[in-house]
C-alpha cells in the first residue's frame, strides 16, 4: 500500500473541509468551541467540525497535540489511552496504533485505531495532522479491543493574525466505531466527547510552563 499517498490525500481532503462551509449543521456550541456536523461521503455516519481558540501559540499548541510516541497528548486527552508507532515511512509519515477507553458509561468498549498520519507545515505557520484507517501487516486486529476505522481525519492548528499567543484549531473527527453501537448512542457521543477535547486542550497548554 502506498501510505504516503493516501496520507497526502487526507490533508487536501480537511482542507477542503475546512473552507467549504456548505451542509455544516451546529450541533454544540460552548465557550471552547463550535461543533458542527454532516453526512460523511466516506462512510454511512457523519463527519464532526470542530472549531474553536486556544490561548497559546500555535507551536505550543502543537506540542500538545502531535502525534508521537510519549507525547503530551495521552496526558491530557481522555479518548487516547496508549498511542504506539507501528512504522516510520518517512520523516513526516507514519503508521501509529491509537487505544481508546471504553466510554460513554461503558457502552462503548476499549477501540484500537491503526492510521497512516501526515504531519504538515505549511508556509503561514499552520501545522496539521492528517489521518486515516489503513491495514498494516505488523497490527492485526487484538484481543479485548474492537477495530475501528477513521476515515479522514484530523487537526490543524492556525497562527491568529495579530496575536502570537492565540491558535485557532480546528478539527475533524469521522470515525467508525464498529460493533452494534445504537446510532444515537454514536451521534450523541462525538458532540461532548470534541467539546470535552477543548476544554482539555486549553488546560493542557496553559499548564504545561515549560513549552
Amino acid at each position: 500500500m502506498d501510505y504516503e499517498r493516501a496520507a497526502r490525500a487526507v490533508a487536501d481532503t480537511l482542507l477542503s473541509y475546512k473552507t467549504d462551509e456548505s451542509g455544516w449543521k451546529v450541533c454544540r456550541k460552548s465557550n471552547d468551541v463550535i461543533v458542527s456536523w454532516r453526512s460523511s461521503s466516506e462512510f454511512p455516519g457523519n463527519v464532526y467540525k470542530g472549531e474553536g481558540f486556544i490561548r497559546g501559540s500555535p507551536l505550543k499548541v502543537w506540542e500538545c497535540l502531535k502525534p508521537v510516541p510519549n507525547g503530551l497528548r495521552v496526558q491530557w486527552d481522555n479518548n487516547v489511552k496508549t498511542f504506539e508507532l507501528v512504522e516510520q515511512i518517512s520523516e513526516d509519515v507514519s503508521v501509529c496504533r491509537t487505544v481508546t477507553p471504553s466510554a460513554a458509561m461503558g457502552i462503548i468498549a476499549p477501540r484500537d485505531f491503526v492510521d497512516v498520519i501526515l504531519v504538515q507545515k505549511y508556509e503561514n505557520g499552520t501545522i496539521s495532522s492528517n489521518a486515516t484507517n489503513v491495514i498494516h501487516p505488523s497490527c492485526p486486529p487484538q484481543p479485548g479491543y474492537v477495530r475501528g476505522f477513521n476515515h479522514p481525519c484530523g487537526c490543524i492548528c492556525v497562527p491568529v493574525s495579530g496575536d502570537s499567543n492565540k491558535t485557532q484549531v480546528f478539527t475533524f473527527f469521522q470515525t467508525d466505531l464498529s460493533g452494534l453501537l445504537p446510532r444515537s448512542v454514536v451521534d450523541s457521543f462525538f458532540p461532548s466527547s470534541m467539546a470535552e477535547f477543548y476544554s482539555n486542550l486549553a488546560k493542557a497548554v496553559k499548564s504545561f510552563k515549560n513549552l
